[in-house]
């Protein structure tokens, strides 16, 4: 059963950007469920273990990785059950799947993730 479906990647050159979302099942976790938990976007590329790359907090504060600091931006939408990452000045080494879930997260919803390839 898919809880969060990942959206919006895609081949985009360096420099460029790319904004992803992330629409969680209401059905599972419902608008109040949701506004309480700390949300994230990960990634993993090839080879590599999935990281935590952006995180949002029930009240709007935000933590990023070192890497992204200044280059991608995480919101959240409660009412829609929605969350976002924007990425600017996007680099090669940015190139993976991205994933959205909670923060920690929760093995059963991860989705299938959505594919962002930088290069030229």
């Amino acid at each position: 059963q898919v809880q969060l479906v990942e959206s919006g990647g895609g081949l985009v050159h360096p420099g460029g950007s790319q904004r992803l979302s992330c629409a969680a099942s209401r059905n599972i976790f419902g608008i109040t469920v949701f506004s309480i938990k700390d949300l994230g976007w990960y990634r993993q590329a090839p080879g590599n273990q999935r990281e935590l790359v952006a995180a949002i907090s029930p009240d709007g504060s935000t933590n990023y990785t070192d890497s992204v600091k200044g280059r991608f931006t995480i919101s959240r939408d409660n009412a829609k059950t929605m969350v976002y990452l924007q990425m600017n000045n996007l680099k090669p080494e940015d190139t993976a799947v991205y994933y959205c879930n909670p923060v920690p997260y929760t093995a059963r919803y991860w989705g299938q993730g959505t594919q962002v390839t930088v290069s030229s």
